[in-house]
C-alpha cells in the first residue's frame, strides 16, 4: 500500500465524529478546521497540499497545492504524524449536524468523487485532487461549477454528508434524479449530468431550482437530505433583517408574541 493503513471508529449521531487510531510513524491528513483532540505524541504540521507529492521536491508540492487552490480549498492541509512508541489516537469532528462516511478506496476501484466540500480527512497517501467536468451543461448548471474533488489510492478517506444519509446502488443502466446539492459523491463508473426540469409551472413556481442531476449506474451514491448551502439559507431567511429587527414566525402571531415575550420590536 502507498497509503498509511489506519483504523478508525466514529461517535455520535447528528454530530459524529472519527477517532482515528495511528501506529508509530502513522499520519492522516485533514482539512483546516476539522482536528477536535488528540494523545500527547502526535506531531501537527502544516503542509501543501494533501501530502502525497511531498517527495518529489518544490514542483510536486506546489502542483497539490495548486489543485486544491482550483477547488476553493485552502492551499495548506495538516498532517498528523504518530511519533511515539505505541499507538496513539486522534479525532476529527463534523462541521455541521450529519453522518461521517468511510470510504475504503480499495474496496472502489481506487477513486471516489465528491462535492468540493465533503473532504475532511484521509490516511496520508491518498491523493486529494479535481475531476474536471467534460460537459458544458454539468459545470454552468450543476451547482458544483466544472470542478468536484477526487480521492484517490489505496487508503481510508472520510467525507461528511449533511443531515439524513443515504446510500444508493445503482445497476448498470440504472437512473437517479436528485437535487444537485445533495449529492455528496459516488464511486468511478457512475455517470452524472444536469437536466432542466422543463415546464412553466415548474420553472416559474416550482421552488425547487431550474435544473436536477441524473445520476446513471453501475455505482454507489451517497445523498444528503441537508446541504450545507440549505442549511445556511434557511438560517440567513430566519435570522434578524434590517438593523436588528426580527421577522415573527406568522406575521401577526409572531408579532403578538414578541410583544408578550417583552419585545415591542416589529
Amino acid at each position: 500500500m502507498t497509503a498509511h493503513e489506519i483504523d478508525y471508529q466514529i461517535f455520535g449521531e447528528e454530530m459524529q465524529y472519527v477517532e482515528i487510531e495511528l501506529d508509530p510513524q502513522e499520519a492522516v491528513v485533514a482539512e483546516a478546521g476539522s482536528f477536535m483532540m488528540m494523545d500527547n505524541g502526535i506531531q501537527m504540521e502544516t503542509i501543501f497540499g494533501d501530502g502525497s507529492n511531498q517527495t518529489e521536491g518544490i514542483m510536486g508540492k506546489l502542483f497539490s497545492a495548486g489543485k486544491r487552490l482550483l477547488t476553493g480549498e485552502s492551499l495548506f492541509m495538516t498532517v498528523f504524524l504518530n511519533q511515539y512508541k505505541d499507538k496513539r489516537k486522534v479525532s476529527f469532528a463534523s462541521p455541521y449536524p450529519g453522518k461521517i462516511i468511510p470510504i475504503d478506496l480499495t474496496e472502489v476501484g481506487g477513486r471516489f468523487i465528491c462535492q468540493k466540500d465533503a473532504f475532511l480527512c484521509a490516511a496520508k497517501g491518498v491523493t486529494v485532487g479535481i475531476e474536471f467536468s467534460k460537459k458544458l451543461s454539468r459545470g454552468l448548471f450543476g451547482g458544483e461549477g466544472f470542478i468536484m474533488q477526487k480521492l484517490e489510492g489505496d487508503g481510508m478517506a472520510f467525507v461528511h454528508a449533511g443531515g439524513t444519509l443515504a446510500r444508493k446502488e445503482l445497476a448498470a443502466g440504472d437512473i437517479l434524479k436528485v437535487d444537485t446539492g445533495c449529492i455528496v459523491g459516488f464511486t468511478q463508473g457512475v455517470d452524472y449530468d444536469i437536466e432542466f426540469v422543463g415546464g412553466i409551472k415548474n420553472t416559474v413556481f416550482g421552488g425547487e431550482g431550474l435544473f436536477y442531476a441524473t445520476l446513471r449506474g453501475p455505482g454507489v451514491v451517497y445523498i444528503q437530505s441537508l446541504p450545507f448551502s440549505r442549511l445556511a439559507g434557511r438560517i440567513y431567511a430566519s435570522a434578524p433583517q434590517g438593523g436588528g429587527q426580527q421577522r415573527g414566525e406568522g406575521s401577526l402571531l409572531g408579532g403578538l408574541g414578541n410583544l408578550l415575550d417583552g419585545d415591542n420590536r416589529f
